[in-house]
């Protein structure tokens, strides 16, 4: 238990290996030194009521105080051990790992690392959002996805250090000098170098670039490294906040523009002040689109290395009961495939090629049945309007359907009809100066900004109104 108490707190016996301890506590400055670099701007000093956490139990894992964020308790935590076998790839059935296999140290560190850039990448994007936040509810979510982005930076850097000696310690500072964005050195995917410049971004990011990460993630869980395994099923814990925001905060848009087309239906809702829905459906596009590409390509033999070295899984891989062959060494995957001249059709993969895919599709299930809630409340106002998922072919830059050009209801273009209708497609300069212009910070507790209705309840059982950023100002 002292452990939760040091300078790092966590509940992996940090202080029986001072070697270890003493080189996380020589990146921890260079690490706050980051944060104040690249973190959020202008909030350091303020007093945010945040969620930390101490444990990874029930009762410890979720301990809300007021708290700076340079000051907030980064950790390491991974989930008690579940599992003494691999469940999948060759490995199946063998004692699972608690060091890295000579044989797969390049690939495991490969995957870490990849993860582990997304993390502080995404802060960066969002450094600037708390000048132009709708409400303190919504500034305090915010900062509580950073913190928390970078906690999960720690549980990476910790399994780095731990298990890759010299080359883990070098990544682990290359991912402090990446930027998002950065010319030179950019972070390594690139959906992490697009600047999020206003809310609606940051809701669609929240809603399907951290829905990606849930996945990401969670065939990671399934890590024949039980290390790894444990470190990123309790990051999984504290993600599942990160889709609240975005998923709650994309109906509350909706329920505002509803309310601004009951309020007057002959009146442009760009006229209220408010988002209209053909152009969140633009924001949806973009942002969908963009995900699917962070998937791989839909047939790679990098996924299929992955899956039979038992270093990723599929999405709930050892707990789904419709996942039968935990091998996926004689079955297919039928999926849509481009022809030399007319529209996709189906082409059978070999399964274990078709991993990425297999991900893919369940990250669309999960995105299709936020769209279904979001439909439920536009029908129940009377709207004739409905949200729609664009086809996997459309705006894709990684796969099969790389630099095609298609319609989101998946129509074959030319470059040229695509060119004259791609503003019909994906937010223009217009549409985006247009957002800019609703993101006006509001300062006051209870105080709402015009784009966007109210959360239904507040954080941790406090009033709406409740002031969950308490400015030094």
């Amino acid at each position: 238990m002292s452990e939760l108490y040091e300078r790092i707190p966590n509940n992996v016996n940090l202080s029986d290996t001072p070697k270890l301890q003493r080189a996380l506590e020589h990146w921890l400055p260079d690490y706050l030194t980051w944060w104040q670099e690249m973190g959020p701007d202008g909030f350091q000093e303020d007093q945010i009521y945040l969620r930390t956490a101490v444990s990874v139990e029930a009762s410890g894992w979720a301990h809300f105080d007021y708290v700076k964020m340079p000051d907030y308790r980064w950790g390491i935590f991974l989930t008690p051990p579940e599992r003494k076998t691999i469940t999948f790839g060759d490995h199946a059935g063998k004692d699972v790992w608690n060091e890295v296999p000579g044989e797969f140290r390049k690939d495991l560190r490969r995957l870490i690392v990849t993860q582990a850039d997304t993390e502080p990448a995404s802060v960066e994007q969002q450094r600037h959002l708390g000048k132009t936040a709708p409400s303190l509810y919504d500034l305090r979510n915010l900062f509580q996805v950073n913190v928390e982005e970078g906690r999960h930076l720690w549980a990476m850097v910790y399994l780095l250090h731990s298990f890759f000696g010299r080359d883990g310690r070098d990544e682990a500072d290359e991912l402090l000098a990446r930027r998002s964005g950065h010319q030179d050195s950019p972070r390594i995917l690139e959906a992490f170098n697009e600047p999020i410049d206003n809310w609606l971004d940051f809701f669609c990011f929240t809603m399907f670039t951290d829905r990606d990460g849930k996945y990401q993630l969670a065939a990671l869980a399934e890590s024949a490294f039980d290390p790894l395994a444990r470190s990123t099923q309790f990051m999984l814990t504290e993600e599942a906040h990160h889709l609240f925001v975005g998923e709650t905060g994309i109906s509350r848009i909706i329920k505002r523009t509803l309310e601004l087309m009951h309020e007057d239906s002959n009146e442009d809702i760009r006229e209220a002040g408010g988002v209209p829905l053909d152009l969140l459906q633009k924001y949806i596009n973009r942002w969908y689109s963009a995900c699917l590409d962070l998937f791989g390509s839909e047939d790679s033999s990098n996924a299929a290395i992955y899956f039979s070295q038992s270093l990723k899984g599929r999405f709930r891989e050892s707990k789904d009961d419709n996942i039968q062959d935990h091998m996926a060494l004689e079955g297919y995957y039928a999926m849509n495939c481009p022809t030399p001249n007319g529209p996709p059709d189906n082409k059978e993969i070999p399964l274990r090629r078709a991993m990425n895919c297999c991900l893919q599709d369940s990250y669309t299930k999960d995105c299709a049945r936020a769209l279904r809630k979001w439909n439920a409340l536009i029908k129940r106002a009377g709207v004739n309007f409905e949200l729609t998922l664009p086809s996997r072919y459309f705006n894709r830059g990684i796969g099969f359907f790389a630099n095609m050009s298609f319609t989101p209801s998946g129509e074959l273009l030319t470059q040229e009809e695509d060119s004259a209708q791609r503003k019909a497609f994906l937010p223009s300069k217009e549409d985006r100066a247009y957002v800019d212009s609703l993101m006006v910070r509001a300062t006051q507790p209870g105080e709402i900004a015009n784009w966007i209705a109210p959360p239904t309840q507040g954080i941790n059982n406090q009033p709406i109104d409740f002031e969950y950023v308490k400015s030094k100002g």
